[in-house]
């Protein structure tokens, strides 16, 4: 875990759940942490919250805390909006210098049918696509740009997917544009292995695909808490484990593909 001390990272949607969590246990192992959101008021406030209640419910980091916390800093960016990406690693690079590692975590969803779809369906279609495949993708594209720009080769790229990329769309499909979109994110993580392996490169990459995961990505859908709290669920520091683990692996290792599930789950 020592290596990590003194690495930038960036983390998309940061300002709640699993990015949340992903970017106060990355900063307590020691990272400087750039958290990105459309909300930049509410990141540290997130990443506070998702810190005390994770210790409040007894969770055990995957490392062991750094004899001091990487700084966070807070920058207005939503992945939808190509310029804000570009621009948020124009801050990295003005600000910090370089960046190490890149948690592609931002998503959203929702029950939009292909069938019965409006005018606004189509829309809710592109804002899936936007930030789940392209922004993903245009965040990658800066973070490898500036690492080769700085000569970072030991970099890591970890996607948040889900494990609706591994299997088919569930009840009516109703949910089906958010499942393509994940399954499109597992061929653009395989993809990018491929380049950075042509290229000789040693910057590797990982997808962390949870199950249901106990946040208000829900809202979305008008699913109230009490019912995902009802299921099997996950909850984000268990995923924010995973991408520890994934990141804090010998130099040599590259976890690719973590698929994550609670017990129980049915799918």
């Amino acid at each position: 875990m020592a290596h990590l001390n003194g690495r930038v990272a960036v983390v998309t949607g940061a300002s709640s759940g699993i990015g949340a969590a992903v970017a106060y246990q990355l900063q307590d192992a020691g990272v400087t942490v750039v958290g990105l959101a459309r909300r930049k008021d509410a990141i540290s406030g997130a990443v506070e919250a998702a810190r005390r209640e994770a210790k409040e419910r007894g969770h055990r980091p995957a490392a062991p805390a750094a004899r001091a916390p990487g700084a966070l800093h807070c920058v207005q960016c939503d992945v939808a909006n190509e310029q804000d990406v570009v621009a948020a690693f124009k801050w990295v690079r003005d600000k910090l210098g370089a960046v190490h590692i890149l948690v592609n975590n931002a998503g959203v969803g929702g029950p939009h049918s292909l069938a019965g779809a409006s005018n606004s369906g189509s829309d809710e279609w592109k804002r899936i696509l936007n930030v789940n495949v392209l922004g993903l993708s245009i965040g990658t594209r800066e973070a490898v740009k500036l690492m080769k720009e700085k000569g970072v080769d030991d970099g890591h790229i970890v996607h948040i997917g889900s494990v609706a990329g591994h299997i088919n769309p569930l009840g009516s499909g109703e949910q089906s544009m958010y499942f393509a979109s994940k399954h499109a994110v597992r061929v653009l993580t395989e993809g990018l292995r491929k380049e950075l392996v042509a290229a000789k490169s040693r910057i590797r990459v990982t997808e962390v695909s949870p199950g249901v995961v106990k946040t208000n990505f829900f809202d979305a859908m008008s699913i109230a808490p009490e019912v995902i709290a009802k299921q099997p669920h996950l909850l984000p520091e268990d995923v924010a484990s995973a991408v520890l683990y994934a990141v804090a692996a010998p130099s040599h290792v590259q976890i690719h593909d973590v698929i994550i599930k609670p017990i129980g789950e049915p799918f």
